[in-house]
Formats: C-alpha cells, structure tokens, sequence
C-alpha cells in the first residue's frame, strides 16, 4: 500500500519548536513586560535623549536649539576634561587591585576549620553597605593633614605626613584607596561563592599527586574561578568609572581645596558643567562620551575574555 506523500509546505510557513512556543506562550511577555519597560524608560529613552541633546544650545530659561557638534568641541578644548580623563582611568586602573584582593581574602576565608568565618565577612562587607558619603567624611577626616589619625600615626616613626586630600600629588591615590577599600566586601562575597562552587575532587587529585598550596591554587582554582573574575572586572570597570560621591565628599569643590581639579572625574566634571555652571549642552557631551567610553572598554573586555577565561 503505497503511503500518500505531505502535501508540501510553504517557505517560511513551517513551525518551528520556537515559533510554536512563542505561539503557546503569550503569557511570558506579560513577565518581561516590566523589566522591559523599566530598561527603556530608565536607560535606553535618557541614553538616546542624551545623544540628541548633546548637539543642541540650551537656554538659561530652558529650551535649546541645535548647534552641531560645538558641544563636543568645546569638550575636547577643555583642559579640565582630559585631567578629568586620566584621572577616571587611574581611578579604573587602581579600582581594579580590589579584585586581586577580593580574590586573597576569600581564598583565606575559605580554609576549612577557621574559626569566626561568618563574622570576617561581615567585618569586610560593612564598608560596602556603607553610604559612601559616609564612609567619605570620616576617611576625610582621617587623612587630615592637621590632626587626621594617619599623619599621628606616622609621626611615631618619624615620617612626615601631608594634606592628603589637598595634595595635588596625593589626592588621587588617597581617593582611590577608600574606593578600593568599600568595594572588597562586595567581590569578596562573589569569590567565596565561586570557590565554593568548584568541586573539591580537583583540588584533593591534585594533593594526592603532590601539588603545592600555591600550585593547586594557581593551576586549579584560578583557571576554574576565570568566569567570576571576569564578571567581577566588567562591574569593577563600569562602577570606577562612574567614581562620583568620594570625589565630590572628599574634595569638597576648587575654591575651598587646591586639589579638586587634579582629582576631579568626569562625573564631577559634569555635575560641575551640568548644575554649578549651567553649561548642560557640554554637560550631555560629557555624560555620552563617557557612556562611550565604558561601552568600548566592555567591548574590549568580552573581546579578551575568549583567551583567558575557562568555561568548564
């Protein structure tokens, strides 16, 4: 008996598995809906606002009008702008010894036997859930030059101390090394989580066959935590970048601290632009260069991460 051929279907017409989900499962965009709306009112409807204002004149009184590129011109010819741009990326380039440090830490925290874990992750979580306006003032007070507990500390042993915040010299670093300081506990807790999700049977093989400490980390559990470092480098990059309250709390501004501008990001540079002299056209230019900027340098990143990072 012979077996009747299928009619034959139209190009473009047959069902595939994930038409015919997206046929039975109208409900899931009712899921996405939110988290959809919420990406294009908050970042996609400002970023592309923020592109077409930069090339317009705004008003004292409101209102603007198109102007060409001259927003971006006058950035470029800003000397502020490019003290602003080396100092964003020493700031990124500093940022990112949080992560080698994070990494040490939960290495440490996660020998077997030690006692008072729960309580050393909380002591370096604590920076982190800090208001960082907070955590600002009293490192400012710390690194007073006067009466600040760092310099009296250097004094016992005879080390002259300095004006660290209003040392154009030391203004950076010293901002710096409170940023590195708040954001440990955040990746510490990432890395702890990541070593614990390596299987033990790697590590005992190792030991068994005679490998080191040091070896059975830097063979095993680095190449094996490289997905976590990886993500955690991306957020470290994109949140130094945006460095903000411990520039502005701890510089206070140029007139009351000569060391502003020499540790001025381009966030505060754009506060400044934007709300101290109502420049918001060089202000948008600002904000769009500087999303640029990060979108580049996480293209670089995804780009890089396919000869080191091991995906198992």
């Amino acid at each position: 008996m012979t077996q009747l051929a299928a009619p034959p279907v139209a190009r473009g017409t047959e069902r595939t598995p994930e038409r015919k989900l997206r046929r039975r499962s109208p409900s899931a965009y009712l899921f996405i809906a939110p988290v959809g709306l919420g990406l294009l009112v908050f970042y996609l409807y400002p970023a592309v606002s923020t592109f077409v204002l930069s090339f317009a004149e705004w008003g004292p009184f409101g209102g603007h009008t198109f102007n060409g590129v001259d927003n971006y011109v006058s950035v470029f010819q800003l000397d502020a702008f490019w003290t602003a741009l080396g100092n964003t990326l020493l700031y990124m380039v500093i940022g990112l010894l949080t992560l080698p440090l994070a990494i040490l830490f939960a290495v440490l925290l996660n020998r077997e036997g030690l006692r008072g874990v729960t309580v050393y992750r909380a002591l370096y979580f604590i920076p982190f859930i800090t208001l960082p306006v907070a955590s600002g003032l009293v490192w400012k007070w710390l690194y007073n030059g006067d009466f600040g507990l760092i310099n009296q500390f250097l004094g016992i042993f005879g080390i002259p101390g300095t004006y660290w915040v209003s040392n154009p010299a030391t203004a950076v670093f010293a901002i710096a090394v409170v940023q590195v300081w708040s954001q440990i506990g955040y990746y510490l807790i990432i890395f702890i989580a990541g070593i614990k999700a390596i299987p033990n049977e790697y590590a005992e093989a190792a030991e068994i066959d005679g490998a080191s400490a040091f070896q059975r980390f830097w063979r095993i559990t680095l190449p094996l935590l490289s997905p976590t470092i990886f993500f955690c480098t991306v957020i470290n990059v994109i949140a130094t970048l945006q460095i903000f309250d411990l520039v502005y709390v701890m510089s206070d501004s140029a007139v009351v601290n000569p060391a502003f501008g020499a540790s001025q990001s381009i966030v505060s540079l754009f506060y400044d632009k934007a709300f101290v002299e109502a420049d918001k056209g060089t202000a948008t230019a600002l904000a769009f260069l500087l999303m640029l900027l990060i979108a580049a340098l996480t293209f670089v990143q995804f780009r890089l991460q396919r000869r080191w990072v091991n995906y198992v």
